[in-house]
Parts: structure tokens; sequence; C-alpha cells
């Protein structure tokens, strides 16, 4: 079972993959962002909303030439976590 990180805008550097969990009706659903350097907006991967295990292996899948960095996680309001995805870990300033 894969560790996720909870994202957390000064601990998570340049480069890293956050996925976004929301709720889309009754449903919760995801999508990809990768964080850029301070005063830029982060780059927003287009596509549709995604079931959570499809937004996982979608964020694994661009850093796949990368070595395994960490993947974070951000949780909207209402939004709770989820064991079946994986273990889910508080982000260190400079992880």
């Amino acid at each position: 079972m894969e560790t996720y990180y909870r994202y957390r805008k000064d601990a998570v550097p340049p480069d890293s993959i956050v996925v976004k969990f929301y709720h889309s009706g009754d449903q919760i659903r995801g999508f990809l962002r990768k964080v850029t350097p301070p005063g830029e907006d982060d780059t927003v991967f287009p596509g549709e909303e995604m079931e959570p295990v499809d937004a996982f292996r979608a964020a694994r899948n661009k850093m796949a030439d990368e070595y395994m960095r960490p993947i974070y996680v951000e949780l909207s309001e209402g939004v709770a976590w989820d064991p079946d995805w994986g273990q889910l870990e508080e982000a260190r300033v400079g992880s």
C-alpha cells in the first residue's frame, strides 16, 4: 500500500504533484496539479474528473521517468481520507 503526504503549502517543493479531492455530487473526484516556484501559478493538468484510484495512477504516471518522489494530497472541505487509498502522513517541510 502506498504512502501519500498531506499537502501543506510551505512543505511541498516545486515540481511536486498534488492530487486534490473534492465532492462532485455524492462522489469524491480528483484532479492533478504540479506545484511551481513561489510567485507562479501551479500547473493544473487538464482532464476529466477522476475517481481516487485513477487520480493516484495518473499522478504516478506523471512522474514515470523520475525517481519515486512523494505524491501529495489536498482534501477539500468535507472530504475525508479513505484508508483504502493508502496511508496518509503529514508532510514535513522540505520533504
